[in-house]
């Protein structure tokens, strides 16, 4: 089968279109017939050897699919070959055909298309185990969203305010900002690029406070981590939950005293841990966002397709933080 490989470490320009053997589908796994896989930033990580998982070459990158079942393990009976479905997969996706856990394979309605099913699974999966899980996000409460015209805020804006919270988003220009609110989004702080300095970094806090009000902020969602989590930190209400999610703009060094000061609590969200050691709670939350997703409170933003030949640029168009909403890459469709 053909896919987008990685050999040897290095950005996106290193990857090329390659040959993989077909997949077997293993006791507990299906293959699927790979229409879309959508571009994450573990993509940009992996092909680095700096993510939790370092699978041996040559790989494709890409960890979560649509498609259409084409094989059947033993013991799966909750899919069957033909299903439309999408999967989380790790990686692997960038490619004709990939194999992955039935238990992390969700059958896709008629009514969605495989690019925008795609883009649903690590995104909204992420989120609504960030907010529901870790943060205990409840109607009523702020929440606010640290770059939240990414794949991962977007889902973290819908979900809460599908939840019943105030949401600010937190962008870095007015273009993201028009997005985030289009999502919903009740407030929007811009925030400069970094590195900042310290009188940046106390203006930023002061933004980050004013949005957010006097309370505070009751959970803060930080998917992008550097020079911006300290100053959100200190818009935390009393007993308020920091949920760290991702670390595009570098990892964070939080000064301790705050969280004594507010009495918080910093909450590392790890989706694909909790995927694997929780399977059947995260398939409720799965069936929570179809549901949402029907009502119309939730639906991904697919902003670029590519096709599986410039897969590597995706890849690199998020890394580079230019990506608003999803990516995806159209493969079999």
């Amino acid at each position: 089968m053909k896919a987008l490989l990685s050999t040897a470490t290095g950005g996106p320009e290193t990857l090329s279109i390659g040959e993989l053997p077909d997949p077997v589908a293993d006791a507990g796994e299906v293959v699927i017939d790979v229409a879309a896989c959508a571009i994450n930033f573990p993509d940009t990580l992996i092909i680095v050897d700096k993510y939790q998982f370092k699978p041996a070459r040559p790989f494709a990158p890409g960890g979560e699919v649509a498609g259409i079942v084409s094989a059947v393990g033993e013991g799966v009976t909750h899919l069957k070959v033909g299903d439309r479905v999408i999967a989380g997969c790790g990686n692997g996706g960038l490619a004709e055909k990939v194999k992955t856990r039935a238990s992390n394979t969700y059958v896709l309605p008629d009514s969605i298309s495989f690019v925008e099913g795609s883009a649903m699974l690590m995104t909204y999966g992420t989120s609504i185990h960030a907010l529901k899980d870790r943060g205990h996000l409840k109607a009523g409460e702020t929440l606010l969203v640290l770059g939240a015209a990414g794949g991962v805020g977007l889902a973290a804006v819908e979900i809460g305010k599908a939840m019943g919270a105030r949401v600010v988003a937190a962008v870095s220009s007015e273009e993201k900002a028009a997005v985030a609110r289009e999502a919903g989004a009740d407030d929007v702080v811009i925030y400069p690029q970094q590195p900042f300095d310290k009188d940046q970094s106390k203006a930023l806090a002061e933004a980050f406070k004013a949005a957010v009000g006097p309370n505070g902020a009751d959970v803060i969602y930080d998917a992008v981590g550097g020079d911006y989590s300290e100053p959100a930190l200190r818009s935390i209400a009393w007993e308020g939950r920091f949920l760290v999610v991702g670390f595009p703009a570098g990892i964070a060094r939080l000064p301790l005293n705050l969280t004594l000061l507010k009495s918080c609590d910093v909450c590392g969200v790890f989706w694909g841990a909790f995927v694997a050691r929780e399977p059947e709670r995260n398939r409720e939350e799965v069936a929570q966002l179809f549901t949402w997703w029907e009502a119309g409170q939730i639906k991904p933003r697919v902003t670029g397709t590519y096709p599986l030949a410039r897969g590597g640029e995706a890849i690199a168009a998020l890394g580079d933080r230019k990506a608003v909403g999803k990516l995806v890459v159209t493969i079999g469709e």
